[in-house]
């Protein structure tokens, strides 16, 4: 296992969508052909819902291992203008669908959405359903930090209809912790896990990071000992993105040989994945554990689970609207990015312009190519039509699985692939092989995280 580790240890992306955004087509892209593209989706089947995801990006510290879209600052004066230009954001969209949208998801992210104050975040909430109509199968859900969430955030988002958080540990080591600037002990942790069941969420996660600076297969092994005796509901388990050269000054923090090498990240994962599945956690998709009571591993045995750009979702719908400094939305047939600085944003939004500053349409190639790789990342295996080798050079797509078949990480026929249990770690890889994009044209520079 160490020598594939070794050898699949290669730049690439986590297909969150496809095309990766490195491979947008901006230049053809425009506002219109995206709006157009939003209510061709919507009007295809309006009862299928919509998913909503708000980016809040203020931190009042900046952790050193974080990748997001980020504004560190300590004044609290900031979240009722962004939360107004949030709500004229979901205005516009709502203009432009010209209905209430009926919303299945909703997810919190940032930064750090528990900076804003629970009154605040319930204006926002409570905003946001006023121009849409719940589904009667809904999931909202948002981001925690341990340590500035409060009983009053669990509560008020229970009351406006949150059922799911998630609490980002990353480890409970303190020389781990000093070194990515996230002094955070148990207690905290321990205590709004409790807090959140005690009010009635049904879904509790942790965030679990491995490859961390200055951290051991011990310090790995001792952060899951103390998770278990806690047992949420899903862990996320994912490797930490090294890319200072994207992410600036923020993961500068220490020096690549403070880093484990691949062979210890690969440890770490195995270490960890055993244990996860010891304590009863079932592997869903990629980094991600679940007990099998939890809807996401439910939504995996069912065949419904999803991955768009909030992760792996239990539901799927062909809409989701980012809103928000830096959000990106999916129309199914087109992808769209607001503009990133706070600034620029709330000034767009206050001129009636929906804030978006680069996207991509997708092509016939494209969507079919997205599909497999969907399928890859939730199912771990996919089949394609005779139809569909009409538009897509499947063939090639083949050649390059041929060392991953030899390697045992996947079993093919002329038109499918299943990925095996060797290779669920290396699935990042594996929907490398259909990356067509990536194949015809190989950045010249790094801009990529590592697989491993």
């Amino acid at each position: 296992m160490c020598d594939l580790t070794q050898k699949y240890n290669v730049p690439g992306p986590r297909y969150t969508s496809y095309p990766t955004v490195p491979y947008w087509d901006l230049d053809s892209f425009s506002g219109k052909q995206w709006k157009s593209s939003v209510l061709k989706t919507f009007q295809e089947d309006p009862k299928e819902g919509i998913s909503i995801y708000i980016h809040l990006p203020f931190c009042e510290n900046m952790c050193t291992f974080c990748g997001c879209h980020k504004r560190i600052t300590k004044r609290h004066e900031v979240e009722r203008p962004y939360i107004n230009a949030v709500l004229k954001e979901w205005e516009l969209y709502c203009d432009l669908l010209g209905t209430r949208p009926l919303i299945k998801e909703l997810h919190l992210g940032g930064g750090t959405p528990t900076f804003f104050s629970p009154e605040n975040l319930k204006i926002l909430i409570e905003g946001i359903l006023r121009s849409g109509k719940v589904a009667e199968t809904y999931d909202f859900s948002f981001e925690g930090h341990p340590n500035n969430t409060t009983k009053a955030h669990l509560q008020t988002l229970y009351d406006v209809g949150f059922r799911k958080v998630s609490f980002g540990v990353q480890d409970y080591n303190l020389t781990v912790q000093r070194a990515i600037n996230r002094i955070q002990p148990f207690e905290n942790v321990k205590n709004v896990t409790e807090w959140a069941r005690e009010i009635g969420y049904t879904s509790v996660g942790h965030d679990i990071i491995y490859g961390l600076p200055f951290q051991d297969c011990a310090n790995v092994e001792e952060t899951l000992i103390k998770t278990k005796a806690i047992k949420p509901d899903r862990i996320a388990f994912y490797s930490y993105a090294h890319v200072p050269w994207l992410k600036g000054n923020g993961q500068r923090g220490y020096k690549d040989s403070d880093l484990p090498s691949s062979v210890v990240k690969k440890a770490q994962y195995e270490m960890g994945k055993r244990m996860l599945t010891e304590f009863g956690y079932k592997d869903v998709g990629m980094d991600h554990f679940a007990l099998p009571t939890d809807n996401l591993y439910k939504a995996l045995v069912q065949g419904t689970l999803h991955r768009n750009f909030m992760g792996y979702t239990p539901y799927k719908t062909n809409l989701m609207i980012g809103l928000g400094a830096s959000s990106i939305s999916d129309s199914w047939y087109g992808f769209a990015q607001n503009v990133k600085n706070v600034e620029e944003y709330e000034n767009l939004v206050s001129q009636g312009v929906i804030p978006i500053f680069r996207g991509h349409i997708l092509n016939l190639e494209d969507q079919i190519v997205r599909k497999h790789i969907l399928d890859i990342m939730c199912q771990f295996e996919t089949t394609w039509t005779n139809e569909e080798e009409q538009e897509v050079d499947f063939s090639s797509i083949l050649e390059n699985l041929s060392e991953l078949e030899a390697d045992g990480l996947v079993e093919t026929t002329s038109n499918s692939i299943k990925v095996t249990e060797k290779g669920r770690p290396f699935v990042r890889n594996i929907s490398m092989a259909f990356d067509l994009k990536l194949h015809r044209k190989k950045p010249n520079t790094r801009i990529f995280s590592m697989t491993v």
